[in-house]
């Protein structure tokens, strides 16, 4: 046997022996709250299908007059041939959508938020000859982490982490920090713990020592501010330092991801973003879909359906407490559950399945070691009856499972 391959063993019975090994569960029926593994029933609270429109039927209909007027693949990256008028369409609305947040706004549109984060990030740290200071909240995306893990391959860049519950520690450092160019990099709501950026407090900082403020609101776009638009909208911000991005998998109920800024980091991007001009371009019959489903999210059906998970969120946060386990504070519908060790959190997402409920157990490394959850995600979809269902259910769980 290969090295390799022996090797690959050994670390995975490691993985098993400390309960850190994944698993992919392969589900029947189309995204919702009812759906279906292996025939069986279950309710899903793990989705960020936030507003409940990746089934919705426009959206089936749109996607397939996009694949009848456009075709079904792009045929190559969008430096190439691959561009079409449709992603142009696309992308003029998506900037439209931070057009009150970033002066003299433009965007560009990718496959995924994970391509656009690293692209970002990437481009950004080859401005300038001199050396480039990257900020990174502690508990941002891995797509961020590994963005920045890329950057500092390509050269001179200082990195610097920080906690987004303390700023004077990163006030202190960009204080003393000389590098002509910096950036502070953060998620906009944190896909783990479900709480904001102080994002206010952090375009202060970048203002202050001239530094450009990159947002990841992946888990915001479409469920925060009065149209959809987003943690800036959401917190009536406005600054040419700003790169937004927003993801369109999750309440936008489709794929891809686009990145927002000032019109000249957009060409700088064009320019040296090796993701975006070495990845094919994403079929335009999703950017016909993606259009309507952005006119779905800032019109009336979306005012609905944020204030429908909005009353949501509140009666699950009315409806359980907790004696051990651990319920994070948090407005968005992403709503952690922290019970410790990995055990009981296989044992508790086990217990869960069997009563009918999916909700997979989170663990290092995506969290902090004893910090293993349930990151239960609410949707406009969910009814009362299912909310208050799990609340019953995990009430009458936590004190009947053996704690670890």
């Amino acid at each position: 046997m290969p090295f390799a391959l022996d090797q690959i063993d050994t670390e995975l019975a490691i993985l098993d022996r400390e309960q850190l090994r994944r698993s992919i569960r392969s589900v029947d029926t189309p995204c919702g709250t009812e759906i279906q593994i292996g025939g069986k029933a279950l309710l899903a609270f793990c989705s960020n299908d936030y507003l409940g429109l990746a089934n919705h039927p426009e959206l089936i209909a749109a996607l397939s007059e996009g694949a009848t007027r456009f075709g079904t693949g792009s045929g190559a990256s969008h430096l190439i041939s691959g561009h079409h008028i449709i992603h142009d369409e696309l992308e003029a609305k998506l900037a439209s959508t931070q057009s009150g947040a970033i002066p003299n706004v433009r965007a560009l549109f990718f496959s995924t938020g994970y391509l656009a984060n690293i692209s970002a990030i990437t481009a950004l740290s080859l401005i300038g000859k001199d050396k480039t200071s990257i900020y990174s909240a502690a508990l941002n995306h891995a797509s961020l982490i590994d963005g920045i893990r890329l950057a500092r391959g390509q050269g001179s860049v200082n990195l610097h982490v920080f906690d987004h519950h303390h700023l004077a520690a990163l006030e202190d450092i960009l204080r003393d920090d000389s590098a002509p160019h910096k950036l502070i990099v953060t998620d906009g709501v944190f896909s783990m713990d479900g709480d904001l950026a102080p994002v206010q407090e952090l375009l202060r900082l970048a203002n202050q020592y001239d530094a450009l403020l990159m947002i990841d609101d992946a888990h915001g776009f479409g469920v925060l501010g009065k149209h959809g638009y987003g943690l800036l909208e959401d917190q009536t911000i406005c600054s040419d330092r700003i790169i937004y991005i927003g993801t369109l998998g999750k309440a936008a109920g489709l794929n891809g991801a686009f990145v927002c800024a000032h019109e000249k980091i957009i060409a700088w991007f064009i320019q040296k973003a090796r993701p975006y001009i070495y990845s094919t371009a994403s079929s335009p019959a999703l950017a016909f879909a993606l259009l309507r489903s952005i006119s779905l999210i800032e019109g009336n059906l979306g005012q609905e359906l944020r204030a429908r998970l909005q009353r949501n969120i509140t009666l699950w946060k009315n409806g359980v407490t907790f004696t051990h386990w651990n319920r994070l504070e948090s407005n968005t519908a992403i709503q952690p559950v922290v019970v410790g060790s990995n055990e009981t959190a296989l044992r508790l997402a086990s217990a869960l399945d069997q009563l009918g409920y999916w909700i997979p157990a989170i663990r290092p490394p995506t969290v902090p070691k004893g910090m293993a959850r349930l990151r239960i995600t609410l949707s406009a979809a969910h009814s009362d009856e299912q909310i208050q269902g799990l609340c019953k259910v995990l009430s009458d769980l936590e004190q009947n499972l053996p704690r670890s």
